[in-house]
């Protein structure tokens, strides 16, 4: 039987467009020729090791179950570690026959044709990493019977590349592990307590020896209890990720085909002081070592000391064991939205250089609490940092998250030369405590005293920019200052909290040399409070004549530089007058 997609098609004529040279951009690893056999690639084909099949009806159709079959390319180079040769996988179904009967789902897999016990599929292209190599469709085969069981192995062969084979076996009948949705409350306040009394059934055809129970909650969530038969981990803080803690429960016992189980005593789930969005998984497996170290996925565990987590039967049922016949059923999830606020508190920097002279500037914001903000369903970011270019400066350097646009803050086609305007998204999600640090370089173009550029953490629509859960949006703008006069120049208040903290009070705009025409009185003075440490950027620490800033207000960078030459010095006091009009009128914009 042969099966054809468009996607194979696509592939085919990608790779007749390699062999003629129009596709010379891409470097693949297989366009090397026999004389490179030394340093020929090696994938490895997997897939599940188990997979249970619903027994063949007395009537109707039998019910199909999917075998995903997978190849993974190790390289980590994403642009030169590909594969870009013809390939065949060869599966081995004798294995199974009398047992299942298999097909290829010719949608979402390569062109495949089974010719009695075999079954040939031709592709073409390896790319980095993990990714889908065939989907078997398969069912039980009339006239087997519960507990038969059988293997099928897949190999794979290309010139110039090695591929380790896989055998995944298939078993007629097994537990089915169906876990019941509870009836949580979504809508929470912060501390507010609920039970988790989890319940599941085996509705297959033989019992399960011991169930894998595992429960994910999200940052703002927590189960206090720590039982001594579940391990424990918490994802690490440096990854942009949810914060979620995983716990693996091994639950021992004969979980009896037809019978339903709950927990002998509830799990509580709690609402911390952090929560917002938040969100709890809860799912369980046949335990096996296999499942567990799936489930652990190489994360460090930690095993609890309290006490022994059972599960108790609901009620009996005829006690009638391998992989689960649907593992689709296997697993819940509920929502929470918990009543809470998040202070995100803008902080800038202080620079100072002559002109023709680079500095480096640290801005960004931090997340004061008490609320972590994750958008954990819709994946949208959670806020964006917008930076205004201070004048008489060039953005010679950003980081690789900030676009550059207009001066009104809308697209920008251009990403390449200098833009007045940059706008810096978050992930979707920003912890508590944590927030975004973000190094620019600048050139000094022109030495300006106190030109200043905003910096505004604030909701990632333009048109509304207000952030929804922040109470306080004084906080959100503060300022990176050139040539500040005098020492200690501050865009914020005082920090709170060291290096976690931002700016404590309202940012205060920079100001210009005092303007001739005005009394000093007139002339706003920038705030004298100071951040007591500066916290640590994702860019590394500041160097040269740039102020630590991580920590919120504007740290001091040193003397503020002097005009030295007489030219210089006559054509700066010739513009002081409409510089000093126009840092005015910044100025009473921003006030």
């Amino acid at each position: 039987m042969t099966r054809f997609s468009p996607r194979t098609a696509l592939r085919r004529a990608a790779g007749s467009l390699a062999a003629a040279g129009l596709l010379a951009a891409v470097s693949l690893a297989g366009a090397a020729g026999p004389a490179q056999a030394a340093d020929a690639p090696v994938f490895t084909l997997g897939g599940p090791a188990d997979t249970g099949l619903h027994p063949y009806p007395e009537s109707g159709r039998p019910k199909a179950a999917t075998v995903g079959i997978t190849l993974d390319n190790p390289s980590e180079d994403e642009e030169n570690g590909g594969f870009g040769g013809d390939f065949t996988l060869t599966f081995d179904l004798s294995g199974v026959a009398g047992v299942a009967d298999v097909t290829f789902d010719g949608e979402s897999g390569p062109e495949c044709t089974v010719t009695g016990t075999k079954a040939v599929c031709e592709d073409w292209g390896v790319r980095p990493g993990l990714q889908g190599a065939a989907d078997l469709i398969v069912t039980a085969a009339d006239g087997s019977e519960d507990g038969d069981t059988g293997t099928i192995t897949v190999t794979g062969e290309a010139q110039g590349a090695t591929f380790t084979p896989f055998t995944t076996r298939l078993t007629v009948g097994g537990p089915d592990l169906v876990m019941k949705q509870l009836p949580f409350r979504s809508e929470l306040t912060p501390g507010e307590k609920q039970q988790a009394p989890i319940t599941f059934a085996n509705r297959g055809t033989r019992d399960a020896d011991g169930v894998l129970l595992t429960l994910r909650y999200s940052r703002g969530l927590d189960i206090p209890q720590r039982y001594s038969n579940c391990e424990y981990t918490v994802d690490d803080p440096a990854q942009p990720d949810f914060g979620s803690t995983t716990a693996l429960c091994s639950v021992a016992g004969a979980f009896e085909a037809g019978a339903t189980y709950t927990l002998a005593t509830p799990l509580t789930l709690e609402a911390t002081e952090r929560a917002f969005y938040d969100t709890f998984l809860y799912r369980i497996e046949e335990n096996s070592a296999a499942q567990r170290t799936a489930q652990r996925a190489g994360a460090r565990f930690e095993r609890g000391d309290g006490a022994v987590l059972k599960a108790v039967p609901v009620n009996s049922g005829a006690a009638a064991r391998s992989a689960d016949l649907d593992p689709y059923d296997n697993q819940q999830e509920a929502d929470f939205r918990t009543e809470n606020t998040a202070d995100f508190v803008a902080y800038g920097d202080k620079v100072a250089g002559p002109e023709g002279s680079t500095v480096k500037a640290d801005i960004g914001f931090r997340n004061q609490g008490p609320a972590w903000i994750g958008y954990i369903r819709s994946g949208e970011d959670v806020a964006t940092v917008d930076f205004t270019v201070p004048q008489g400066t060039t953005v010679t350097a950003r980081p690789d998250r900030c676009r550059a646009v207009t001066a009104d803050g809308t697209y920008r086609e251009d990403q390449k030369s200098p833009a007045p305007r940059y706008v810096c998204n978050t992930s979707m999600t920003v912890r508590d405590g944590a927030g975004l640090d973000l190094p620019f370089e600048l050139r000094i173009d022109k030495a300006m005293v106190g030109a200043g550029g905003e910096v505004t953490v604030r909701n990632t629509w333009l048109r509304d920019p207000k952030l929804p859960f922040d109470p306080k949006p004084a906080n959100n703008t503060a300022y990176l200052i050139v040539n500040g006069e005098g020492e200690g120049a501050d865009s914020g208040g005082t920090t709170d909290g060291g290096n976690d903290g931002g700016s404590g009070e309202p940012s205060t705009p920079p100001t210009s040399a005092p303007d001739p025409e005005e009394s000093p009185s007139e002339t706003s003075v920038p705030s004298e409070s100071a951040a007591s440490a500066p916290a640590t950027t994702s860019g590394g620490g500041a160097a040269g004549t740039t102020g630590g800033s991580g920590g919120g207000g504007l740290a001091a960078t040193g003397s503020t530089v002097l005009i030295a030459s007489g030219t210089a010095a006559a054509a700066l006091a010739a513009g002081l007058v409409l510089f000093a009009a126009a840092r005015r009128r910044a100025a009473a914009q921003h006030g």
